[in-house]
């Protein structure tokens, strides 16, 4: 009998810990421009960005965005508000937070010898995530993924 109890308790935690895991703080809407791409072109990646209501993302420690490797497009492996993203830094009751409105542009190239077809180029961002109201801070992943195709 306990075991069952806890094993229900167990199965009941780790289905919860599942669920909050997805439901990530940043939502991301991800895309390549163009769509459809010629080897050598260039093209960018467009990420939207979109916070729960009440949050903000803290400018330090850094805000990176990182992409998985991928054969078919030559794409910085990392970036970083610190360097490389062109983020404003806006103020609030003397916290300093990143202005998320504007769209994200990141530039990339597709290889000479990529192949043709449909590819997905996968990446995460990294930040810290703050409550105004509740005054706590999270370091927090969220992961995003891009579809392109090659002709």
């Amino acid at each position: 009998m306990r075991k069952n109890v806890f094993l229900c308790i167990l199965i009941l935690c780790l289905s919860l810990f599942a669920v909050a895991e997805d439901e990530a703080l940043l939502r991301i809407e991800a895309s390549s421009n163009p769509k459809r791409l010629s080897r050598g072109q260039k093209g960018t990646i467009v990420l939207k960005l979109s916070l729960e209501e009440g949050m903000f993302i803290s400018p330090e420690p850094s805000f990176i965005i990182e992409f998985s490797p991928c054969e078919e497009l030559i794409v910085p492996k990392s970036l970083s508000t610190d360097y490389d993203l062109k983020i404003d830094v806006l103020e609030e009751n003397g916290k300093d937070y990143l202005n998320l409105s504007e769209d994200i542009e990141i530039p990339f190239t597709v290889r000479l010898m990529a192949k043709q077809g449909k590819h997905l180029l996968e990446g995460k961002i990294k930040y810290f995530a703050h409550s105004k109201e509740e005054g706590w801070c999270l370091k927090y992943t969220s992961k995003f993924s891009v579809a392109f195709y090659i002709k």
